[in-house]
């Protein structure tokens, strides 16, 4: 199970290096180049209750294997596109790979270790899995694309997915039967549809020449899409997310400002990768090598975290990691501003990595706080949907905006950290209101990606 958040953290720090050179080898521009990272992480996140659910219904060990497979096969396709529009589309498939495989191996966890020193190492294990993975990622990252192309970072993912497959029917238990339920796949496409349309609008309107209508209807639709969302939830029989689910207001609380703090750390991802590769003209093993920092600080952040909750309290360290989050954004922006030399990003990747330390984790605490067997496939995919829809709107707004043609005269950089900082100072304001949890074993899904 920790063998596939490693491969999927890696996937993901791979592929933030590697944008430059694929918008290169397509000739694709920086506003558009973005939906190679919104298109899996949108249908992975409008997806993953869904797949919570499925687990749920019909065994995390299937949905684990079946969700794997998918995954290798997209990740294939990917390395062997011919077209950007192929690569976008296998990058959508990778998400529903993800999908299905990460809520039903983090439910797994949940449940096969009792809450306590027993979870917490297990939960340790796979927090510190998945950030090696980050880790390599970086190094990989330029080591591929500078010598063996941006497509073998997609094809890398091949052997690990056969690792994952013969692992996973050889070490865990078989499902046992269960009761089988309607499925609420309406109100899943919805989901994923909504953010879609969204950001296809703000990409649209950010390109700033012959814009027409479609915009306007897409950022229609995703209005109807959240509304028919909403009431297929309330009257259908066995619904996606139980509007139950909400009655806990820290939880609720604690998606939102995830949602939020997600959107700032993957726009602040791209912001460096572009300012170390387009601004400062590094390579992209430069590049790569450059953000290790970043890596090494997440690693430590996530050991020792879990650590401090028991003392800190969930809702402290949570506030604790949006301002880092903020103070890192700041000094991007200020660096691109004052022409600063490469090292004086140190700082701000520091910052960055530390906000997802305490941030998320902290808000992931809160989130998973009190399930059961009956809602963990619910509750971690509600989480994990909050983590990555939020970051692909996130990277659809502010990157779509800061970048935008029509914005003249204004600074890109500058622009994009700005509103990503409003959307933290909303964060803390909302994670302000969660309740005290504490605990001495804290037990949470550490699950940290850029």
């Amino acid at each position: 199970m920790s063998a596939l958040q490693f491969l999927i953290a890696v996937d993901v720090t791979i592929v933030n290096i590697a944008l430059p050179s694929i918008g290169h080898s397509f000739e694709i521009d920086q506003n558009t180049l973005p939906w190679i990272v919104i298109a899996y992480t949108i249908t992975g996140g409008g997806l993953l209750m869904l797949g919570g659910r499925l687990g749920d219904a019909f065994g995390r060990r299937n949905l684990l294997i079946i969700g794997t497979i998918v995954f290798g096969v997209a990740s294939l396709a990917a390395g062997l596109a011919e077209s950007f529009l192929v690569l976008v589309i296998a990058r959508i498939f990778q998400g529903v790979g993800e999908a299905l495989a990460l809520p039903a191996a983090m439910a797994m966890i949940v449940l096969l270790f009792p809450e306590g020193p027993s979870r917490s190492r297990a939960l340790s294990i796979w927090a510190a899995v998945a950030s090696c993975g980050l880790v390599l990622g970086f190094l990989l990252s330029g080591i591929i694309v500078e010598f063996l192309g941006w497509r073998w970072i997609f094809l890398i993912a091949v052997p690990i997915v056969l690792f994952v497959l013969v692992t996973t029917a050889a070490l865990l238990p078989r499902d046992k039967p269960r009761e089988r339920k309607p499925l609420d796949v309406f109100g899943s496409i919805l989901l994923t549809c909504a953010p879609l349309l969204f950001s296809y609008g703000i990409v649209e309107i950010g390109k700033g020449r012959n814009i027409g209508w479609l915009p306007f209807l897409a950022f229609i639709g995703a209005s109807v899409s959240v509304a028919l969302f909403v009431l297929v939830e309330m009257h259908t029989r066995n619904p996606l997310i139980p509007l139950s689910f909400f009655r806990n207001r820290s939880r609720t609380r604690a998606n939102l400002a995830t949602a939020l703090l997600s959107a700032a750390l993957s726009t602040s991802f791209l912001l460096l990768t572009f300012h170390l590769q387009d601004r400062l003209r590094l390579s992209a093993l430069q590049a790569g090598l450059m953000l290790v920092p970043l890596a090494a600080c997440l690693v430590i952040a996530v050991l020792v975290v879990p650590r401090l909750l028991g003392r800190w309290g969930a809702r402290n360290c949570s506030l604790t990691g949006i301002s880092f989050a903020a103070l890192g954004l700041i000094l991007i922006a200020l660096a691109d501003q004052v022409d600063a030399p490469v090292s004086a990003l140190v700082p701000a990747m520091l910052l960055i990595a530390l906000g997802m330390g305490f941030g998320l984790i902290g808000l992931q605490y809160v989130a998973v706080t009190g399930v059961t067997d009956d809602n963990a496939g619910v509750a971690s995919g509600v989480q994990r949907a909050a983590d990555q829809l939020g970051g692909s709107a996130g990277v659809a707004l502010y990157i779509g905006v800061g970048f935008s043609p029509s914005m003249v005269g204004a600074d890109p950089y500058l622009l994009s950290s700005g509103l990503a900082v409003i959307g933290l100072i909303a964060a803390a304001t909302i994670a302000s209101g969660i309740a005290p949890v504490r605990s001495d074993k804290p037990s949470i899904p550490a699950h940290c990606e850029p």
